[in-house]
């Protein structure tokens, strides 16, 4: 339960989410304001050319705007010198490009008004993508609360379309459900949103490339934070190569209000670059426009620290009297809630294997209590890594490459019935040792049948609830997605099986590790129902 202080710290953030709403739409009037005194402007300058210079457009405009119209335009834009700054002062291409400000692609349900507010940038990596596992942490440490009262923002920081789209399907085909519900959206920006990043000023030493790519990620981030602002009272950065604790929602919210001021700006749950820093949603109109004002200068993290000097640090008093002022904005929780996990950085030949000390020794495996089951695999086992040993949860199962049909097989001593299922591949320190192109398929108890109900051999209508049966008997139920994980339900028609099957429909790429085999969710028998199923 909430205490009185902690209800009131909350109660004020709200207030400032309200506030920050405000400040939006006075932002976006502004905005249209320069529009409208700019259309102006231009359409004064052509009033004054000679006849026959005015192309057919401004005649037309002229033609179409009597004094009266501009009086009250002019007296919507105000009259005076003094003029508030906007994107456009530091983006003056954008001035052209009415449609830069807005996602070129979108998908989700345009959640509003949470707690929390993730963002996940991501681009095209030249070697090992990290964007499923880290999906996957971040997904799986949530509880049902707190998926209610947040959204996760992918951002696809590319502008060619055909890749956006197939990204976006990838993550949609393994996170449909969190899509459909407002948990998680996925965008990415229009290319006019970009200046010129080919004429760019080299600087600190920095060759043009990494200039190139540190300019992009500053605009990358603005564009993020800018759409994520106003959807929540709280928003935390995040990357696509990180791994997060469970429950690590509720940690950073208790974390928040345990503040006994309003003075901090920045609570970082990660030690490392720009992982796990959580905002006010009502102090990032500030830290965009900082990002925005340097952003050909310098790397963010730099000027994430500036910020930071400009705000508390005194010209006159030494480092340490800086970094006393900077902990009261920037304040650190540990033990760190969040761990980078890749090796390859988005910089193209950057090798990047930072580690968080303060997270910890994450477990390699998940333990579960299963019904009892004889196992078996055709893969080579790798030393004391046995399956036998991952079922029971004293360990993770560790094979050496699969080849296509390769299978491990679980075979219940007495018939279950299933209601759920996991299975987890990889881990923290082996996160690309997972299956691909692997199905979950079982075999019923009675599978010698007549046609009928969901075993019928009709793999179209089968398809619809995601079950199809296979000439051995067996009936697919499933499938790894791109995360290496592979849940779900099946239908209860299919009553008790005997055996559970992963089957790898091509030759893999890498080692394979299964990290976890879940608690096989056993119906009890007035759950399902015998009766539609026929014997032969």
């Amino acid at each position: 339960m909430p205490t009185w202080d902690q209800r009131w710290t909350e109660l004020r953030e709200r207030l400032s989410f309200a506030e920050l709403q405000t400040q939006r739409r006075s932002r976006e009037l502004q905005a249209l304001r320069e529009e409208i005194k700019a259309a102006l402007s231009e359409q004064q300058q052509n009033s004054h050319r000679p006849e026959g210079n005015n192309n057919a457009g401004a005649s037309k405009t002229g033609k179409q705007l009597s004094e009266e119209t501009k009086r009250k335009l002019r007296s919507l834009v105000g009259g005076g010198d003094l003029q508030l700054p906007s994107i456009y002062n530091y983006m003056p291409h954008l001035r052209d490009k009415p449609d830069a400000l807005q996602p070129a692609f979108h998908l989700g349900q345009g959640r509003t008004g949470v707690s929390f507010v993730l963002g996940i940038p991501t681009i095209k990596r030249e070697k090992e993508s990290y964007l499923m596992q880290s999906l996957a942490s971040i997904l799986d440490g949530l509880s049902d609360e707190e998926k209610d009262d947040c959204v996760i923002v992918l951002f696809i920081g590319e502008t060619e379309q055909e890749y956006v789209n197939r990204i976006a399907e990838m993550v949609k085909e393994s996170y449909k459900a969190p899509i459909e519900s407002g948990l998680l959206e996925i965008i990415s920006p229009p290319a006019g949103f970009y200046p010129d990043l080919d004429s760019l000023k080299e600087t600190f030493g920095d060759p043009k490339e990494r200039v190139k790519w540190r300019t992009k990620q500053n605009l990358d981030f603005s564009f993020l934070m800018m759409y994520c602002q106003p959807k929540g009272q709280f928003y935390v950065q995040l990357e696509d190569d990180v791994i997060g604790k469970p429950g690590y929602i509720s940690t950073m919210k208790n974390f928040a209000l345990q503040q006994k001021t309003e003075e901090w700006m920045i609570l970082e749950f990660s030690q490392l670059g720009f992982i796990g820093k959580l905002f006010k949603s009502s102090d990032l109109s500030l830290v965009v426009e900082f990002f925005l004002m340097f952003h050909k200068d310098k790397p963010i993290d730099w000027l994430l620290d500036h910020i930071f000097f400009v705000k508390a640090c005194h010209p006159e008093k030494d480092n340490k009297h800086c970094d006393r002022m900077k902990s009261a904005l920037r304040v650190r929780f540990k033990p760190s809630l969040f761990q980078h996990i890749g090796t390859f950085s988005s910089l193209k030949g950057k090798i990047q294997k930072l580690k968080d000390k303060d997270f910890g020794k994450q477990p390699l495996h998940r333990a579960h209590t299963n019904p009892p089951a004889d196992v078996s695999t055709t893969l080579e086992v790798y030393q004391k890594y046995t399956l036998e040993k991952c079922y029971m949860g004293e360990n993770f199962f560790w094979g050496l490459t699969p080849t296509k049909g390769d299978t491990i097989v679980f075979s219940f001593h007495s018939p279950i019935a299933i209601e759920k299922y996991k299975f987890s591949s990889g881990n923290t320190e082996h996160p690309g040792d997972k299956l691909i192109n692997t199905t979950v398929d079982v075999l019923p108890e009675n599978h010698e049948q007549k046609e009928g109900g969901i075993l019928q051999d009709n793999k179209e209508d089968n398809t619809k609830t995601g079950m199809i049966r296979l000439d051995d008997g067996f009936v697919q139920i499933g499938q790894f997605n791109a995360a290496g994980v592979a849940e779900g339900e099946p239908d209860r028609s299919i009553g008790r099986v005997r055996q559970l099957r992963l089957r790898c429909l091509s030759d893999g790429k890498a080692w394979v590790i299964l990290s976890e085999v879940s608690n096989f969710l056993v119906l009890r028998p007035h759950q399902f129902n015998m009766s539609q199923f026929t014997l032969s």
